[in-house]
């Protein structure tokens, strides 16, 4: 396909981003979605994060959404929903909730930007009834062990008849010692897993929250959600020994579940915004991710709910980033080089180096409904000096609705960093 009509293509649908006509565009469409997927191509740019504050802030006070869900952790994210709705000492600061993320790589969270999310979201809760609260939550997969530690807590605070269940179920753990790649490899090649003794414990968790007192219906939600993190995670781990594509599906089915459970417990007309990673929120079936066979939360949603799902992906020409060079790495600022000749970002810079909108959903077709190129895709772990390798083949229309393009970004700051982690 010729640049010429690929770039004659993007000048037709691109419209200047900061402007308000344009962003009420934007928000109009997306309102009348019951899911908003927001994305980022990095984990550690801060206008990503600033920008997706933004749009949130408006879909809740302008059009009633009800709870962001995020690409993290459910016991330290809980943390922060209940500093956000209130449930703490009022006197509480927002760094003190941001404290429990501790898990590498914990900048994705504590940052600056989410703890400006965090003020913004317990003011406009301040006044309201527990019932019409913003919540926030985290749908991930990886909190094997946190998660059993709050199952506990929570069984053992109400004298509940589960916890010696809990107890013999979470023993089967105990022999690995808070390692999950240990865990890993005696379950998937030595068939020494703990799966059984975890759906059964699920089972006896699942729903109670429907008959909690109302004061206490939040914390069985998390109870329940627990459990099912401590099962995604045993599955994830059990998986990615062997198959790198199952444990990706495995933990994006897990996130969709979290999200479902979610909307359940706010009621029939609840609608969430989603914040993750675009290689999650945009629809695996227009990269070339499905002939891995890797399926995201992006195509789960859009195959199960269709119109009611509304993607917005994330990019940026160049700039800096926060990484690690390696897993558990101490994080740095990168620098993030211009993007390589005709992937997307360099063709949306060609076309002028401001920050634009372009938006896909329901118009006509064009061009770049036919046209496959690379998409870059930023992950913590980073090596700026291995840039080709960051790019994931996408028919941009297809996999969003939206696009946001920021020429020059910058790396997000971490609260905090302590002894290789943040």
């Amino acid at each position: 396909m010729s640049d010429k009509w690929v770039m004659e293509s993007i000048r037709k649908l691109a419209r200047p981003l900061r402007k308000e006509e344009t962003l009420a565009g934007l928000l109009n469409e997306a309102g009348n979605a019951k899911y908003v997927l927001l994305g980022e191509a990095s984990h550690g740019t801060s206008e990503y994060y600033s920008v997706r504050m933004e749009l949130s802030k408006r879909l809740i006070a302008e059009q009633g959404f009800r709870f962001i869900a995020v690409e993290g952790d459910w016991p330290s994210c809980y943390t922060l929903n209940r500093y956000i709705k209130g449930y703490t000492d009022p006197g509480a600061d927002p760094g003190v909730a941001l404290s429990d993320f501790t898990r590498w790589p914990s900048w994705m969270w504590a940052n600056q930007e989410i703890r400006d999310l965090a003020e913004w979201l317990r003011d406009y809760n301040k006044d309201k009834p527990d019932a019409d609260k913003a919540g926030f939550y985290g749908m991930d997969v990886y909190s094997l062990w946190e998660s059993m530690d709050e199952i506990l807590k929570y069984l053992a605070a109400r004298g509940s008849v589960d916890l010696e269940a809990a107890e013999r179920a979470f023993e089967c753990f105990e022999p690995y010692t808070r390692d999950e790649q240990s865990y890993g490899v005696s379950a998937s090649l030595y068939g020494e897993g703990c799966g059984e003794e975890v759906i059964a414990l699920l089972s006896k968790l699942q729903g109670q929250w429907k008959s909690a007192n109302q004061d206490d219906q939040e914390e069985a939600l998390s109870a329940e959600l627990n459990a099912m993190a401590v099962k995604g995670a045993e599955a994830y781990y059990r998986t990615m020994i062997r198959h790198d594509s199952e444990s990706w599906n495995i933990r994006d089915r897990h996130m969709v579940s979290a999200l479902e459970k979610l909307m359940e417990f706010y009621g029939e007309e609840a609608r969430a915004l989603v914040w993750a990673h675009n290689t999650h929120i945009g629809d695996a079936r227009a990269t070339d991710m499905a002939q891995d066979e890797m399926i995201n939360v992006g195509q789960l949603l859009r195959e199960k709910h269709g119109s009611n799902v509304y993607a917005i992906g994330f990019g940026s020409y160049q700039g800096t980033v926060t990484a690690g060079r390696s897993w558990g790495a101490v994080p740095e600022t990168m620098n993030v080089p211009p993007a390589i000749t005709n992937s997307w970002e360099e063709l949306l810079h060609r076309d002028g180096a401001e920050d634009k909108l372009l938006m896909f959903h329901n118009k006509e077709r064009t061009v770049l409904d036919e046209v496959m190129v690379g998409h870059r895709a930023i992950g913590v772990v980073y090596h700026p000096e291995r840039e080709r390798g960051n790019y994931v083949p996408t028919v941009i229309s297809q996999r969003y609705d939206a696009f946001i393009y920021l020429d020059q970004t910058k790396a997000l700051v971490p609260l905090r960093v302590e002894a290789g982690q943040v």
